[in-house]
């Protein structure tokens, strides 16, 4: 599936049926049966196959990610780090507390 500039004319049928010619199911990789997604854009129909749109988003999305690292692993890390920056909070605030009892500090 190139770049391939391919058109063709069809009728839409009494019950809105279109039939999508052999060479346009060809160029998108579907065949009869086959599921595809239509949306319209400024009164332009688009059909694509569910292959084709995880592509398109994926390489939408690529420069989000880095090959080799889990997206999970990197929110586990995340938190972890959160949770013990919370945590020297938590013991920072206890000895604070702590030291205004015995008075060493206002």
């Amino acid at each position: 599936m190139g770049n391939i500039l391919t058109r063709a004319k069809t009728r839409l049928s009494g019950n809105g049926r279109i039939v999508i010619p052999a060479a346009i199911r060809e160029q998108l990789g579907v065949k009869p049966g086959d599921t595809v997604l239509m949306e319209v854009e400024d009164g332009v129909l688009r059909i694509e196959s569910y292959p084709s749109r995880i592509a398109r988003i994926q390489r939408e999305l690529a420069h989000l990610w880095t090959p080799g690292v889990l997206a999970s692993d990197e929110l586990i890390a995340e938190r972890r780090q959160e949770a013990r920056r919370d945590e020297e909070e938590v013991q920072r605030e206890l000895e604070e507390e702590r030291l205004r009892r015995e008075g060493r500090i206002a």
